[in-house]
């Protein structure tokens, strides 16, 4: 009696790149050529470990073209069989930030800004059709993301002001490992609840942008008890600082604040473990383009 070997199951991330063209009409998609395989494709490749989807697109989008890009709403993941096992490819839309000129290598040779006529026409896969279509149809957009904080110690084994209960270990690292997920969505302004256990969870990611953290005392588990109001309005000032500047944000908040924060600019109520992130995509106009859950990596 033989036993095979476990089918293997293969997770990546790519990007479907968007980049209007000054003088308006269709906008170009870019495209890759792989010398391994002879095709055109959409930048992708596999997930390294503790490493989240959307930095994993990002970083393969930058790897193999040079594109730094900032992701926008979630596509269709693709999946299909490879060596025997099965692999997973989630897609995001994204928009270039900046390039640098491309380094052909072994792994991809050349790449191309095609408008999407004729990146439809050129690509070798059916299946990425309907993923330019999609991100070519899409509005422009831009994200709200939303922490919960990351682990902290137990109330019971702490002493002092539960404001300034600070994470643990487990909390610590999550907080690091959320830096990548954070760049990818493009994040430039970091706001908190003034407790520390939620300035702590977004302290790494700031620090990397050489920026501070606005911590703000009505999102806070106890004045949102106390002035439930108050932290709506901080909220719904967010927003519209958010659509007015076009700046991608994160707020770091608490697990009992989360659904005033949520209701106030309009996106549906999550529960999120400690450490997770809720990203909210807005069109220009306000609405609720799509919403994604990441729980944490530890």
């Amino acid at each position: 009696m033989s036993l095979s070997a476990p089918r293997r199951a293969l997770t990546a991330a790519g990007c479907v790149v968007v980049r209007p063209r000054p003088a308006g009409g269709e906008p170009d998609i870019l495209l890759v050529h792989r010398p391994r395989y002879n095709d055109w494709s959409l930048p992708k490749g596999k997930l390294d470990p503790q490493e989240y989807l959307p930095g994993c697109a990002v970083r393969e989008t930058w790897e193999e073209s040079g594109a730094v890009v900032r992701l926008g709403p979630p596509l269709p993941p693709i999946s299909y069989g490879v060596n025997g096992g099965s692999k997973t490819v989630w897609y995001w839309r994204a928009q270039v930030l900046r390039e640098r000129r491309h380094r052909p290598g072994s792994e991809v040779d050349e790449i191309r800004w095609l408008p999407v006529s004729e990146a439809l026409h050129l690509v070798s896969y059916v299946d990425e059709l309907a993923l330019i279509h999609s991100a070519a149809d899409a509005p422009e957009t831009v994200p709200l993301v939303i922490l919960r904080h990351g682990k902290a110690m137990l109330r019971q084994n702490w002493t002092g002001r539960d404001q300034a209960r600070p994470l643990d270990a487990r909390g610590r690292r999550q907080s690091q490992l959320l830096v990548p997920l954070l760049r990818a969505y493009g994040v430039k302004r970091t706001v908190s609840s003034s407790s520390v256990r939620c300035q702590q969870t977004v302290q790494p990611f700031a620090k990397a942008l050489r920026g501070e953290v606005e911590a703000w005392h009505s999102l806070s588990e106890e004045q949102a008890k106390l002035k439930p109001k108050a932290t709506q309005t901080v909220m719904k000032r967010l927003l519209k600082d958010l659509l007015e500047r076009g700046e991608p944000t994160v707020v770091c908040g608490h697990r009992p604040v989360l659904p005033l924060m949520l209701e106030a600019i309009g996106a549906p109520v999550h529960s999120l473990k400690p450490g997770a992130a809720l990203v909210v995509h807005f069109t220009a106009e306000g609405a609720v383009a799509a919403v994604e859950q990441h729980r944490p990596l530890v």
